[in-house]
């Protein structure tokens, strides 16, 4: 049901969507960790477009919907 939220023990507000904190103490204390999730990939010659784009993006679009805003600018 939506994104991973971060929560306060003692309090009853809402809790905050985010993945990772760097440096946050307070952010840490709650569960948010400063390790990012990384991939590697080797482009090819048959690679024309690259979209880089953070959880935010992913969590209201599809590939497909990335696919369909790119395409024009492939053209």
């Amino acid at each position: 049901m939506g994104p991973l939220r971060v929560w306060l023990k003692v309090e009853d507000v809402p809790g905050l969507a985010m993945t990772r904190s760097f440096g946050d103490s307070v952010a840490h204390s709650v569960g948010c960790n400063a390790e990012p999730e990384m991939s590697e990939y080797t482009f090819t010659k048959d690679d024309k477009v690259v979209v880089i784009a953070s959880d935010g993006v992913w969590e209201f679009l599809e590939n497909i919907d990335v696919a369909k805003i790119v395409y024009p600018f492939y053209l």
